[in-house]
């Protein structure tokens, strides 16, 4: 083993959030029929230097020399296409041996932004059942790495027949939409086999900066000013403003899932906010269980809830901070059981030394409370994978 599975420090370390870096072709292989190529755009107008990353990362297998440089330096090295294992399962899985990460879920980068905003639902529909198809796909030969889903809840009958698919082909989590299903709540009574289908599996829901998630309005680029480049030097990533606002769509879905009583109808379904930042994560726990105390004494629904908002979302959920938030404060603020380790990789946003932030943040805090952060919670999110 390569000295970088000291990376982990002796834990057991679970990676909440990791991604494929999609290459142009990514969803060619599972799109057929008249969307083909309406959705076959991956990359179409991107900059020059994506397309580099990529044909240097494949011009790299094969060669010993050049795979032993790439493999190198993982978490403190290149990210992007050209990190090792952006998108080639087999480099994946030998950067998990040297790292040394449990397990990572496993996210798409960019190919759910070719589908998610259409209007044409059968569109969206055959979009995410290719994307889905190639995450098994990548995810297929390494237990390590558990594929997660994008299933669409637009239409009920259909959203049940795609989770049926990718269930069948391995799926550990789904991720939804962060916002309403088409032109209704997340809770609405209609999607309840979903959720209970979640619940009977031990499969958890994920909610993950992207599809739903909230910028600055345009509006406000309006500024008699010039608009800086974003985080990666380009124009299509967050800004400054866009990062504050990360918080806004999963506070508005979880109120609604509670509000709507989808977590005291299925008290087993877990969930997860994954690369929202969670620092927001203790003021709306406090808000919630002031809104319930206000309204409660004329609201029917929150005068038969049995559990208050807070404690409802403690049952249900895991968030992931980024690493240079303050954990610490957190966990004194909220509690242990709420937070889960993530890396981001090979996103850069994830830091060249995400452990080292959140040690930091912790290191005064007992090895059991540590533990939570790294492995049990997220273990306590996926039953069917860790209950015993």
């Amino acid at each position: 083993m390569n000295s970088m599975t000291n990376y982990v420090q002796g834990r057991i370390v679970h990676d909440a959030d990791a991604h494929v870096m999609e290459t142009q072709d990514w969803l060619e292989p599972y799109l057929s029929g008249e969307g083909a190529e309406k959705l076959n755009g991956l990359y179409e107008k991107a900059p020059d230097f994506i397309r580099q990353q990529i044909e240097t990362a494949r011009q790299r297998k094969g060669n010993a020399e050049a795979e032993a440089t790439a493999s190198e330096k993982l978490i403190d090295g290149p990210k992007g296409w050209v990190a090792y294992g952006a998108f080639d399962p087999e480099e994946r899985s030998a950067a998990l041996d040297k790292i040394g990460f449990q397990t990572q879920l496993v996210f798409g980068t960019f190919s759910l932004g070719t589908f998610t905003k259409l209007d044409d639902e059968a569109l969206v529909y055959q979009g995410a059942r290719a994307a889905n198809a190639a995450m098994a796909e990548f995810c297929r030969k390494d237990p390590r790495l558990i594929y997660v889903a994008y299933v669409p809840l637009n239409n009920t009958e259909k959203a049940l027949d795609e989770l049926e698919r990718v269930l069948a082909a391995g799926a550990g989590a789904i991720q939804v939409f962060t916002g309403p299903a088409g032109d209704r709540s997340p809770g609405h009574t209609d999607l309840d086999p979903f959720w209970k289908t979640l619940e009977d599996k031990g499969i958890p829901f994920v909610l993950h900066i992207g599809p739903g998630t909230m910028t600055q309005p345009t509006a406000y680029h309006n500024n008699g000013r010039e608009r800086a480049p974003d985080i990666h030097g380009g124009g299509e990533n967050l800004r400054f403003p866009d990062y504050v606002m990360l918080s806004y769509g999963p506070q508005i879905f979880l109120t609604a899932m509670v509000y709507d009583g989808v977590f005291e109808r299925f008290p087993r379904l877990k969930g997860g906010v994954i690369e929202c930042g969670a620092g927001w994560v203790p003021e709306f726990l406090r808000e919630l269980d002031i809104s319930f105390k206000s309204f409660g004494k004329t609201d029917p629904y929150l005068q038969s809830m049995e559990l208050t908002p807070s404690e409802q979302i403690r049952r249900a959920m895991k968030f992931t901070p980024f690493p240079k938030e303050d954990l610490k404060q957190m966990i004194d603020e909220a509690g242990p059981e709420l937070f889960m380790f993530s890396s981001d990789y090979p996103h850069p946003e994830g830091t060249s030394d995400p452990l080292g932030y959140f040690e930091g943040s912790i290191a005064d805090l007992d090895e059991s409370i540590k533990d939570q952060f790294y492995r049990t919670n997220f273990e306590t999110m996926l039953p069917w994978r860790f209950a015993n």
